[in-house]
């Protein structure tokens, strides 16, 4: 048997291909939406895609098991539990096959037990792997229901699609699913759909997989016995989920675009008075280069979200999902840049323009501008005079275990919406933990007019350590 993981760092998720050399058949597990190597491994290791299976309807990236399966002719292996409002709605475009608790089917020599597992949503399911035609399973794909050292959230459903009522109903649903895990042997190995980073979890660690005996032993959710006390603290202090969670849901559950259905970005070469007319018509242009260079000078008008690990995440935060968009960035970036959009489904990404193409529109006549950069050492005496408006982008959790007493709370991902709760009367000093949210943040408050920004290079965590007043 071959059993292949994959990574993708930039949204913190997990997939697998379990292989039967034997007879040359396998399965993906939760395919993301590029499936390239999944079909580079198989035909590394002479297999054939034969089946593709999803823990649930994900919320957080673009499911590839439609991909998949029309590329490969693999049928889908998918939950048919949940009930009506949870059911696959493009089924008829591919191969498939509704499985649910105690289902069966098999890889080759490989089997694969269906294990029914609500909580993070009403239709997840776990997949109990047998090697040949052991008795003992080996171990169990859990998806989003057993991470290392946490468990799924069950208020995504509530948080980010807006479905009322639903969290304490999920975390009671995943208080039984987790009785029924908690009774699998010690040994089997567990291969969670996601791992450090995700917003999935609120806890998630970053080993790869684990076994059953040792999240019995160490993971907090496995140690309750009282149902209303385990509901209350998963509910509790859950990260913020990304907007474009409830996106992705409507997205997975109808069924994504394939990739062959949408166009590739094209290269923009704007004059610098064709690019002011395009702003001015709210164009969305996204500069992805890092911070301190768009600090020192960027277009009026435009967001920056750079383009490192975190770049996924921000952009389901920032983009406009209604409107193409358009990037900043190199030429030999780009490609990477669109999979991570549509990655999340921002499928319209337009165009791009590169770095260099900047200094000639400069010298076209475009007004550029830029934004200070401060240390807390420089601003601490101004913050405590009110002499500037200091705003603070962190996340709830992190806001409420510590930040400084003159400081206003709007985190990042909901600042476009409360722009108009910014005071503008006086310089605003923008400040996250570290500095990098903070700059995104000052991009957009620059973007939508308000122009006398700083951000606190350091943010909070240099603040701390310099033993400067806040909040305990």
């Amino acid at each position: 048997m071959l059993l292949k993981y994959f990574y993708d760092e930039k949204l913190a998720q997990a997939s697998y291909m379990v292989g039967c050399q034997a007879t040359g058949e396998a399965l993906v597990v939760d395919p993301s939406r590029d499936i390239q190597a999944y079909l580079d491994t198989a035909k590394k290791e002479n297999l054939t895609i034969t089946k593709v299976a999803e823990t649930h309807i994900h919320a957080d990236f673009v499911s590839g098991a439609r991909e998949l399966a029309t590329q490969t002719g693999a049928t889908a292996m998918l939950s048919g539990e949940g009930g009506e409002d949870w059911s696959y709605q493009f089924l008829d475009t591919i191969n498939h096959e509704l499985v649910y608790d105690g289902s069966k089917f098999k890889v080759g020599n490989v089997t694969i037990e269906v294990m029914h597992t609500p909580g993070h949503t009403p239709e997840s399911i776990s997949f109990v792997l047998y090697d040949r035609d052991q008795d003992a399973p080996m171990g169990i794909f859990t998806g989003d229901f057993v991470f290392v050292g946490d468990v799924g959230r069950p208020d995504l459903l509530e948080k980010a699609a807006g479905l009322e009522n639903t969290s304490e109903i999920g975390g009671r649903e995943m208080f039984k699913s987790l009785e029924r895990f908690k009774a699998l042997p010690d040994y089997m190995q567990v291969w969670p759909g996601h791992g450090a980073g995700s917003a999935c979890g609120k806890a998630l660690g970053a080993i790869p997989s684990s076994t059953v005996g040792y999240e019995k032993i160490t993971n907090w959710a496995l140690a309750y016995e009282d149902e209303d006390a385990f509901v209350k603290d998963l509910v509790s202090e859950q990260p913020e989920p990304p907007k474009y969670f409830a996106v992705m849901k409507k997205v997975n559950k109808e069924g994504p675009a394939l990739l062959s259905e949408l166009g590739e970005p094209t290269h923009k070469s704007w004059s610098a008075e064709e690019l002011g007319e395009q702003l001015r018509n709210d164009l969305q242009l996204i500069d992805t280069r890092p911070a301190a260079q768009f600090a020192e000078e960027h277009i009026p008008g435009t967001i920056n979200i750079p383009n490192n690990k975190s770049f996924a995440n921000w952009a389901g935060w920032l983009v406009d999902y209604n409107k193409p968009v358009y990037l900043i960035t190199e030429q030999d970036q780009i490609e990477d840049l669109t999979k991570a959009l549509r990655s999340i489904g921002a499928d319209s990404v337009a165009g791009f323009m590169t770095p260099a193409e900047l200094t000639e529109l400069k010298v076209e006549g475009m007004d550029m501008e830029s934004y200070k950069v401060t240390t807390p050492e420089e601003i601490a005496e101004s913050i405590e005079a009110g002499d500037v408006h200091l705003l603070d982008v962190r996340n709830q959790n992190e806001w409420d275990a510590g930040h400084i007493p003159q400081a206003q709370h709007i985190m990042l991902g909901y600042l476009q919406e409360r722009i108009d709760e910014v005071p503008t009367d006086k310089p605003v000093v923008l400040q996250c933990q570290s500095g990098g949210r903070s700059a995104m943040a000052t991009s957009i408050l620059q973007a939508n007019g308000i122009k006398d920004v700083i951000n606190m290079q350091g943010g909070f965590g240099a603040w701390s350590k310099r033993q400067l007043p806040q909040t305990s």
